[in-house]
C-alpha cells in the first residue's frame, strides 16, 4: 500500500515542487490555448461575472444597432422620396407657368394633362418610398429604441404625401380652360413646396439624432468589449515567458528528484 512508502524529506520536497510546477504548466497552457487568463467562474469569480455582464450588455446593444441601422435606411428612402417629389412637383410648377404663357386652350388642355400625369406619378413615388416595410411617406410610424430596456428612444412620425393628402394638389381644373383655374394649381404647388421643405427638414433631424445615437452605440459596444476583455484576457507575451520559467523549473526539480533518488540509492548501497 502508498500509505506504507516512506519517501525521504528532500524526495518529497522535489516530488512536491514538480507537481506545483506541472499544475502552473497546465494553467500557463490553458492560458496561450484560449487567450484568456479567465475561462470560468473558478479562475476568478469577480473579473467572470463581471465581464459576463458587459459582455451580455454590449449583446444587446448590437442587436439594437442592426434596429437603428434599418432606421437609419428607412428615412434616409423617405428623404430620397421628398427629393424626388420636389423634382416632380417642380416639373409641375413648370407645366402651370407655360400654360400661363399662352391663350391656346387646346394648348393649356395638353399641358393640364401632363400636369395630372405628373400629380399620378407623385402618388407613386411616395409609395415606393419605404425601406423593409416601413414607409414613412405613407402615414407609416417609426420607434427607435437605443437602449436595451427601451427607456430611451425616439419615434418619428410619418406623413402622406401624396397629391390628395399633405401634398394637397387639385388636379387641373376645367383642362385650364381659364386663367383662375392655371392660378389655383400654381398656389397648391407654392403650397405643396413649402411643405416637402419643412418635411425635409424635420426628416434631416431625425436622421441626425438616429445616426448620432448609432455612432455612440458602436463606441459603447466596444468600451463594454473591451472592458470584459481587460478582465478576461491574458497577455500571451507574459503567458509565454511564464511558460520558458516553467519549463526550465520543470526540468530542474526533476533533475533534482533523480539526485535525492540517486542519495537514497546510496544509503542502500551499504547494505548490500
Amino acid at each position: 500500500m502508498m500509505g506504507n512508502i516512506t519517501l525521504s524529506a528532500g524526495v518529497r520536497q522535489n516530488l512536491l515542487a514538480l507537481q506545483s510546477t506541472a499544475d502552473l504548466f497546465q494553467q500557463t497552457s490553458n492560458r496561450l490555448a484560449t487567450g484568456k487568463k479567465v475561462n470560468s467562474a473558478l479562475d476568478n469569480p469577480n473579473s467572470f461575472f463581471t465581464a459576463q455582464g458587459l459582455s451580455s450588455r454590449a449583446s444587446d446593444l448590437s442587436d439594437l444597432l442592426d434596429g437603428e441601422s434599418n432606421a437609419v435606411q428607412t428615412v434616409q428612402a423617405a428623404n430620397d422620396g421628398i427629393t424626388a417629389i420636389q423634382k416632380l412637383v417642380a416639373s409641375a410648377k413648370a407645366l402651370a407657368n407655360s400654360a400661363l404663357q399662352t391663350s391656346d386652350t387646346a394648348a393649356r388642355a395638353d399641358l393640364a394633362t401632363q400636369f395630372d400625369d405628373l400629380l399620378t406619378q407623385i402618388d407613386q413615388l411616395a409609395a415606393d418610398s419605404g425601406f423593409n416595410g416601413v414607409n414613412l411617406l405613407a402615414g407609416d410610424n417609426l420607434t427607435v429604441n437605443f437602449n436595451e430596456t427601451s427607456t430611451s428612444s425616439v419615434t418619428i412620425n410619418g406623413v402622406n404625401d401624396t397629391t390628395a393628402g399633405d401634398l394637397g394638389v387639385a388636379a387641373a381644373a376645367n383642362s385650364w380652360a381659364s386663367k383662375t383655374d392655371i392660378d389655383a394649381a400654381l398656389a397648391d404647388i407654392t403650397a405643396a413646396t413649402s411643405t416637402l421643405r419643412t418635411q425635409a427638414k424635420t426628416l434631416s433631424t431625425s436622421l441626425s439624432v438616429v445616426q448620432t445615437r448609432q455612432d455612440f452605440t458602436k463606441n459603447l459596444i466596444n468600451t463594454l468589449q473591451v472592458g470584459a476583455d481587460n478582465l478576461t484576457l491574458a497577455d500571451t507575451n507574459e503567458e509565454a515567458a511564464n511558460l520558458t520559467a516553467l519549463q526550465t523549473r520543470q526540468q530542474i526539480s526533476t533533475a533534482a528528484l533523480s539526485t535525492s533518488s540517486q542519495s537514497q540509492q546510496q544509503v542502500l548501497r551499504l547494505f548490500q
